[in-house]
């Protein structure tokens, strides 16, 4: 066996992998685990959707499409955008991804420098820090806890500085379901400007919001086109994940530098997923609704049942996911997770997955049958009670 220690990455070596998939691993081949780990909805993509997938795979459409998506496809987006009063060419501004997750490694190593700084609002995405770490560039972690778990512009300009390049948003958020005001969205763009800086917005669940909130782009603000970058998919809203389309809109000429690393690295989204993506945008939306519908009515259970059970939690106004305080139980988050999962078959995310300021809460997500989560929540409750014997 080859025994040089130098054979791999250092870097490589040093990332840990996915929490997420720990949890969701123990779960493969147990069918009397509920899960309320992994953020994946549990609908179909709906069948206009994949029938047009069919058509197109029937008739032989199985090629390379251009390295920026189809065009039809870019268009498509670039009018569903306007419906957050985003403004975006299609020919130039708009580049198809493999999924929304390809957009963030992409943005990344397309505007860092080693040494440079981004800020990331934890608790966050489990990606975020180490594709930037991975870069070279230094994670400034950014804790939104004490704040109803949204950046504020008071605090977040306490921690640029010279070597700031981005702040990476995510709103509505995985994994508390949290929604950025307008009021403090306003106020953080004019940081932006003021500091010349990059904003990456994730807003993959911006479908996804209830009650009376309504989702606000950070790049709809006067100015703001010019420094920030949208993320977006199919996954979540369209139940698509599997099908790894997504999409980034950004200045013409951060778009071109991305351009040349999605053509090295990538080539181009799959054919049937972009065209099963435009019918998603012309004719989906019906079938978004009854989701979205549903989803509500599931965060409502759940949301009642930790409240019922002493666990602080704040209500989530959009994507699919709780963040209830599980510090009253006397556990890490990371020993709650496992002797859940254990004793009481219910698998969860420890807090501590999405950053230091995630530890003492877990994430469920309601993405789940509404009766599994009646069960889960029941055995989550008894396990509570028999911490605080």
């Amino acid at each position: 066996m080859n025994t040089r220690k130098d054979r791999f990455s250092e870097k490589m070596l040093q990332t840990q992998p996915s929490p997420i998939r720990k949890f969701f691993d123990l779960c493969i081949g147990h069918d009397d685990i509920i899960s309320l780990g992994v953020g994946e909805p549990d609908f179909s993509t709906p069948w206009t959707i994949r029938e047009e997938a069919f058509y197109h795979l029937e008739k032989g459409h199985t090629s390379y499409t251009s390295n920026w998506g189809l065009l039809e496809l870019r268009e498509e987006i670039a009018k569903y955008l306007t419906k957050y009063n985003l403004d975006y060419n299609p020919t130039n501004e708009i580049l198809v991804t493999v999924g929304a997750s390809e957009g963030v490694d992409a943005v990344l190593r397309t505007i860092l420098n080693p040494g440079d700084e981004l800020i990331i609002c934890e608790p966050c995405y489990v990606s975020y820090q180490p594709l930037t770490t991975l870069c070279d560039a230094k994670v400034i972690h950014f804790d939104t806890s004490k704040t109803g778990f949204y950046p504020t512009a008071e605090e977040l300009e306490k921690v640029i500085t010279p070597k700031t390049k981005a702040i990476m948003l995510c709103s509505p958020s995985n994994p508390t379901g949290r929604m950025c005001p307008a009021d403090e969205l306003e106020k953080i763009a004019e940081l932006v400007k003021k500091h010349q800086i990059w904003c990456i917005s994730d807003e993959i669940y911006c479908e996804l919001v209830y009650d009376d909130n309504e989702h606000v782009s950070i790049g709809s603000f006067p100015g703001m086109k010019d420094y920030t970058i949208v993320l977006n998919g199919f996954s979540k809203a369209f139940a698509m994940t599997g099908w790894r389309i997504g999409f980034l809109a950004a200045p013409k000429e951060l778009v071109s530098e991305l351009h040349k690393l999605h053509q090295y690295n990538i080539i181009c989204a799959p054919i049937f997923s972009q065209y099963g993506a435009i019918e998603g945008l012309r004719n989906g939306w019906s079938e978004v609704e009854k989701m979205r519908v549903s989803y509500r009515q599931r965060r409502n259970l759940m949301y009642k049942a930790f409240n019922d059970m002493g666990l602080p939690v704040v209500e989530p106004q959009g994507a699919f996911y709780m963040f209830p305080d599980i510090r009253s139980t006397g556990l890490s988050s990371d020993d709650f997770a496992t002797q859940l999962i254990e004793k009481y078959k219910v698998a969860v995310v420890p807090g501590s997955a999405f950053g230091e300021a995630g530890e003492g809460f877990i994430r469920c997500c309601y993405a789940t049958d509404i009766n599994k989560i009646k069960t889960a929540m029941e055995n989550i409750a008894e396990f509570v009670k028999s911490c605080r014997k």
